[in-house]
């Protein structure tokens, strides 16, 4: 009876661990597709910087694992002397590319996107940035773990107000880390961005590229990496929201897109830990 009794509570349990593997879709509200605009226009040092690309996707549901390419745009960017440049779609791809892009430092740019009667600008100014001299690496150890910190050093310029975007790109790991900074408290001098990262081993290559942003950039990539969780999470962190950037639709101001139109000056260093 006992033998019985125990062969029926193995059953149940099977039955009741078995019924929690269904998947189960639960239907949420979608909102209309938004155009997402990604706009990043990068000069690295020690280049021509002319040719550059614009991608062009919207947003979709989220069961969905395709992201829809928008086709078809008219994309060109203006500089101060109404010379415009002009952005041409590798077919059905939604990357659109120009091979004769001027970059010119403090010069101020204006995108313009039209896509299905809408008309979307926005206008930013190419800032610099100061040059990477030095890449250090040391052990951190910390509840426990062990991290690598890597520090990347450069020398602030004077008597002007700077902003910076870091990014460290592990080749181990499939996306970049993002932070930014300002030059508040070291305006002039040698300082440093960097990053901890754990389990890597001697060998491994690091990306590493620092860009100069304007101040409405800045702010916009702290409300960003905050709304991501960059920050590690708490009571204090600010709590999921749709982030608008810098690019406005002209024709209807309610169908605003997502995305940011930057424009910047970048260094880059390849580091292979020792």
């Amino acid at each position: 009876m006992k033998n019985k009794i125990n062969l029926i509570l193995v059953l149940l349990a099977a039955a009741f661990f078995n019924s929690c593997t269904d998947v189960v879709d639960i239907p949420l509200n979608t909102d209309n597709p938004r155009l997402v605009i990604d706009a990043s226009i990068n000069w690295q040092k020690g280049t021509a910087g002319n040719n550059q690309t614009i991608k062009l996707t919207t947003t979709t549901d989220f069961y969905t694992n395709v992201i829809p390419v928008v086709s078809g745009a008219t994309v060109f960017i203006k500089n101060s002397s109404n010379v415009d440049f002009n952005f041409i779609e590798t077919p059905n791809t939604g990357i659109y590319v120009c091979g004769n892009f001027v970059p010119v430092i403090d010069e101020t740019y204006t995108l313009t996107i039209i896509n299905h009667g809408q008309t979307y600008t926005a206008t930013e100014t190419l800032k610099s940035v100061a040059a990477i001299t030095s890449v250090t690496q040391e052990i951190q150890t910390g509840l426990g773990t062990d991290f690598l910190k890597i520090k990347t050093s450069f020398v602030d310029p004077a008597n002007a107000d700077n902003y910076y975007l870091y990014k460290y790109k592990f080749a181990k790991n499939l996306k970049p880390e993002y932070s930014v900074d300002d030059d508040l408290f070291f305006q002039g001098n040698t300082f440093f961005s960097l990053v901890l990262e754990e389990d890597t081993k001697p060998g491994e290559t690091i990306e590493i590229t620092h860009y100069g942003i304007s101040k409405a950039y800045f702010n916009y990539m702290n409300i960003l990496l905050s709304v991501a969780g960059s920050s590690g999470g708490g009571p204090f962190q600010s709590p999921p929201a749709t982030v608008k950037g810098n690019i406005k639709n002209q024709t209807n101001f309610d169908n605003y897109p997502l995305g940011y139109f930057r424009i910047s000056e970048s260094d880059v260093k390849n580091y292979t830990i020792q």
